[in-house]
């Protein structure tokens, strides 16, 4: 079972080490008991923040892989933009035409949320 340092937790949690240490404290985690550095299960970390995930209305549209942000920045040139979204810790880039994006009214500041769909996924694993 892959083990997460309190760290690691916090940090995928978007949460302070402080307040992973008073979930464990609370049992809404369990600290494993081997020694060395505290970790947390992996698991565990997974099920919290699919649990804490906003729930997101119903869309019309096949794509799940949905990240509501703001834009941060537009880029125009020719008959292409490039457009920025700031997605809480994910950084969302597409390239669209650049009539699209000002039909959208896109300019940093707008809400947007970035829709993805692929067949391709590349995990990373640290």
């Amino acid at each position: 079972m892959t083990q997460l340092r309190i760290s690691e937790a916090a940090e995928l949690l978007g949460v302070s080490v402080d307040t992973v240490r008073r979930w464990i404290d609370i049992g809404r985690l369990t600290a494993s008991d081997k020694p060395g550095p505290t970790t947390v299960a992996g698991r565990q970390v997974a099920e919290l923040m699919r649990e804490s995930a906003p729930e997101l209305p119903h869309l019309n549209v096949s794509a799940r892989n949905r990240f509501p942000g703001i834009v941060t920045r537009v880029e125009k040139d020719g008959v292409m933009a490039l457009v920025e979204i700031q997605a809480g810790p994910h950084r969302v880039i597409s390239l669209m035409s650049k009539e699209a994006a000002e039909e959208l009214g896109l300019e940093p500041g707008v809400r947007a949320a970035a829709s993805i769909k692929a067949t391709n996924v590349v995990v990373e694993v640290k």
